[in-house]
C-alpha cells in the first residue's frame, strides 16, 4: 500500500506505532498511541484506524487483547515513505574514518576491518563481499625457476595483495629469459587488470612480427600462461554473528541454527550480496523479501562499493527486523563511501 493511500492521521499513527515498537520491542496499544501521537482524537477513533491498518496488512496483533506490532509490509512502508533519513552524525562519521586503516594494507585486511566496524557500530552482523583479485590492476610480476620446467609466477596487485601461480612449461627457461620476460611485462602491462592484459597479449600474439614475439621468443608460452584465467572462489566476510543471539526476535534455537548455518556456508548470503552489488545506492530487504528462508526474521541493509568507476562488491549488516533503520542505513551508506575512497587511494598509488 503506498503511503499516499493513507490519510494524514493514519500515517501519523503508523509512524508513531513503528517508532515506539522499534524503540522497545513491545506491542503498542491504543492508549499509548493516543498519548504519543499528539493527535486530538478519541481512543475509539484510534482503534478504528488501527483496525484499518491491520486490514491493510501493515500492523498485526500478536495475540488477543494485546497492542499491535508492524508487519514486514508496514516496516517497508515506514522505511520507504514515513521516515526522513539524515546524514550520519559528525561524531559517528569521525569514528568510521578513525577506525578504518589509514595506511597501506591489503584489500582483504581492509574489508575484514570494515565488517568488524559495521558490526561494532550497529551491534548486528557485519557483512562484506570480497572482490576477485583480477579486478585490481597489476603492480608487478616476477618469475622464479622451479624444477621440471615449472615457473613460480608472483603477481603483486595494486591493493598490495600477492598471488602466486605455478606454471608448467613445455621446456625450461633460464634466469636470463625469465628476467627478460618480467622486465617486458612490467614495462608494458603494469597498471592494467588481468582481463585487459590477456586481451593485449592475444592481439600481440596474433602478429608474427610483434615486439612481444621478438623480445620473448620462447617465453611467449610463459607470458600467456601467467595471465590465464583462474577460478577464484568468491567470498563474503561476516563479523559479529553472535550479536544476533541477544535479540529476542531471533532467540528461537531453530531459527538461530538456520541463520548461523547460512553464515557458515555463505552460498545464499553471497548470492544476495552479489545482487545488492549490482544496484547503486542502498538496498534493504525486510523479512521474506530476501528470498532466503534463513533470513526470514531478519532485515538486510547493504550498499555497493567500488574503485575507479568499477563496482567491486557490497557491504552491509544483518539484524532483526526491529532495527533503527534511520540510523543503520546512514551507517552502511557512509561505510560503503569511505571504503570506496580508501580503495581509490590505493589505486592511485600504483
Amino acid at each position: 500500500m503506498p503511503a499516499a493511500d493513507l490519510d494524514a492521521r493514519a500515517r501519523r499513527l503508523l509512524r508513531t506505532l513503528i517508532a515506539q515498537y522499534l524503540a522497545d520491542g513491545e506491542p503498542v496499544g491504543s492508549r499509548t498511541l493516543s498519548r504519543s501521537s499528539g493527535l486530538d482524537v478519541s481512543p475509539a477513533t484510534i482503534r478504528n484506524i488501527m483496525a484499518d491498518l491491520e486490514d491493510a496488512g501493515l500492523v498485526a496483533s500478536p495475540h488477543t487483547s494485546a497492542g499491535r506490532v508492524p508487519t514486514p509490509r508496514g516496516l517497508r512502508l515506514f522505511v520507504d515513505s514515513l521516515i526522513e533519513l539524515q546524514p550520519l552524525p559528525v561524531d559517528e562519521m569521525a569514528r568510521l574514518r578513525r577506525e578504518l586503516p589509514p595506511g597501506p594494507t591489503t584489500t582483504r585486511d581492509l574489508l575484514g576491518n570494515v565488517s568488524t566496524l559495521l558490526s561494532a557500530m550497529t551491534r548486528f552482523a557485519g557483512v562484506v563481499t570480497v572482490p576477485r583479485q583480477a579486478d585490481f590492476p597489476l603492480r608487478h610480476i616476477d618469475f622464479v625457476a622451479l624444477p621440471d620446467a615449472r615457473v613460480l609466477v608472483i603477481l603483486v596487485f595494486s591493493d598490495n595483495q600477492v598471488q602466486n601461480r605455478i606454471v608448467q612449461l613445455a621446456k625450461p627457461l633460464d634466469g636470463r629469459e625469465l628476467e627478460q620476460a618480467a622486465n617486458y611485462l612490467n614495462s608494458q602491462f603494469a597498471g592494467l587488470r588481468l582481463d585487459d592484459i590477456r586481451a593485449h597479449l592475444l592481439r600481440e600474439l596474433r602478429e608474427a612480427s610483434s615486439e612481444l614475439r621478438q623480445l620473448l621468443s620462447s617465453a611467449v608460452e610463459l607470458a600467456a600462461a601467467s595471465f590465464a584465467p583462474e577460478g577464484e572462489s568468491d567470498d563474503v566476510l561476516v563479523s559479529g554473528q553472535t550479536n544476533l543471539m541477544g535479540y529476542s526476535e531471533l532467540a528461537n534455537l531453530e531459527r538461530l541454527r538456520e541463520l548461523f548455518e547460512a553464515f557458515q556456508k555463505k552460498n545464499e548470503l553471497l548470492q544476495l550480496m552479489e545482487v545488492c552489488a549490482k544496484a547503486p545506492g542502498v538496498r534493504l530487504f525486510i523479512g521474506e523479501e530476501s528470498g532466503f528462508a534463513a533470513l526470514d526474521g531478519c532485515s538486510v541493509v547493504t550498499a555497493s562499493y567500488g574503485a575507479q568507476g568499477r563496482v567491486l562488491g557490497a557491504v552491509g549488516v544483518i539484524g532483526p527486523t526491529r532495527m533503527a533503520y534511520e540510523r543503520v542505513i546512514p551507517v552502511v551508506q557512509a561505510t560503503a563511501g569511505l571504503l570506496s575512497d580508501a580503495l581509490n587511494r590505493v589505486a592511485t598509488t600504483l
